[in-house]
């Protein structure tokens, strides 16, 4: 799960971790009024589940109150595009008015979890305000990494090693070490996957997050209630929430051939074999392994209610799941739905025969296939036609 800016640095300033003062608001006015509360110059920042929002225009100065009330005019109810969002973007609701910090200089700073390790991994890096994935591919030495056995947690002497690496100044170092010991408390305590801040400027011997983006564990929200309540729906795709309420596995993507696919790996197996054919997934769509008739139906919905959606490939393969109940939700759901696209089934494993004809003795146009490649062979030149 995904937060805004001032979600995240609420919960920064929760932790200890000293954060420039700012407020979100919805309208211009409330703009004005809390730019004026501040004092000085501001920076009016548009508020969406994206990066790289000042490339679109939603990261503003502005001088005075006045100016802060015609510049969250404009950003208010804009559809901005960034680099993250797609070219149909994101439509600007809220906004967040900060107090514009003097930089001397911009580092970048993030935790996350190294499944590799089974540590908590600290990055860093000089090349702050950059995107990370540029750093890596250009310059991959500038990334320090240090990791930290969550049995032990962090060391004040590898915060302080970190901060050394990086050329803090000796009064610098000390802010460091505390906003890095809070960072990490606040990682271990929240259940975070992802702790980002970008850039994370020096300014004087002050050590200050001018931007964080913090990403949650969502199997782990039921522990964090009070994170559970930042969640944004707005920011999410309706298809990928209606899917989490019936326990279906989603993503949207851009093509026209629906997936309904049991099994996260077997999903991907099946996206990838529709692209090597020369077909484009509409979706990721993991049923899960205790798909039942009525999971199904709802599966079936999902992918029914995208209209880029000119068939439907269904790629199951009976371990725990039973494929005569696939079979029979199919069945069910295409006679309720009134499907009219294209649909190949290609059933494998438990109960495998049974449900093979249950499809066949249903009166519904339902093209079986005998495996993955012909299954999406199938589907694809269906779709063509």
């Amino acid at each position: 799960m995904n937060v805004h800016e001032y979600q995240a640095k609420g919960l920064l300033r929760d932790f200890g971790i000293e954060v420039p003062p700012g407020r979100m608001v919805t309208t211009p006015g409330e703009a004005e009024e809390i730019a004026a509360d501040i004092g000085g110059a501001v920076v009016v920042k548009a508020q969406i589940h994206a990066g790289g929002r000042s490339k679109g225009g939603g990261i503003r100065l502005a001088r005075t109150p006045e100016e802060a009330r015609h510049v969250a005019e404009d950003i208010i109810g804009m559809q901005l595009v960034t680099p993250q969002t797609g070219p149909e973007g994101k439509r600007v609701q809220r906004i967040y008015v900060e107090g514009a910090s003097e930089i001397d200089d911009e580092l970048y700073l993030a935790l996350l979890v190294d499944r590799a390790t089974q540590n908590v991994a600290i990055l860093a890096s000089t090349e702050g305000g950059v995107e990370i994935e540029e750093v890596a591919a250009k310059t991959p030495k500038k990334i320090l990494t240090v990791q930290i056995d969550p049995l032990v947690g962090i060391c004040d002497y590898q915060a302080r090693n970190l901060g050394l690496d990086l050329g803090l100044a000796p009064a610098q170092v000390n802010k460091f070490i505390g906003l890095v010991r809070n960072l990490y408390r606040l990682f271990m305590e929240k259940d975070c996957s992802l702790a980002e801040i970008n850039p994370l400027i020096l300014s004087g011997d002050n050590v200050i997050p001018l931007d964080c983006k913090l990403n949650f564990d969502d199997n782990a929200l039921r522990r964090n209630p009070d994170v559970a309540q930042l969640r944004d729906p707005d920011e999410e795709d309706e298809r990928e929430r209606e899917a989490a309420e019936h326990d279906l596995s989603w993503v949207s993507l851009s093509g026209n051939i629906g997936c309904m696919v049991n099994g996260a790996g077997l999903a991907m197996a099946t996206m990838d074999i529709i692209k090597q054919v020369g077909g484009e997934p509409a979706n990721f769509l993991d049923v899960g392994g205790t798909a039942d008739a009525e999971r199904v139906g709802h599966a079936f919905r999902l992918i029914l209610a995208d209209p880029n959606v000119k068939g439907i490939f269904v790629n199951i393969f009976g371990g725990i799941v039973l494929c005569d109940l696939v079979a029979e939700g199919i069945v069910e759901a295409a006679k309720t739905l009134g499907v009219a696209v294209p649909v190949v089934v290609r059933l494998d494993g438990t109960n495998a025969e049974k449900g093979r004809e249950i499809l066949a003795s249903s009166g519904l146009d339902i093209t079986p296939a005998s495996g993955m490649r012909d299954g999406a062979e199938k589907i694809l030149a269906a779709v063509r036609q």
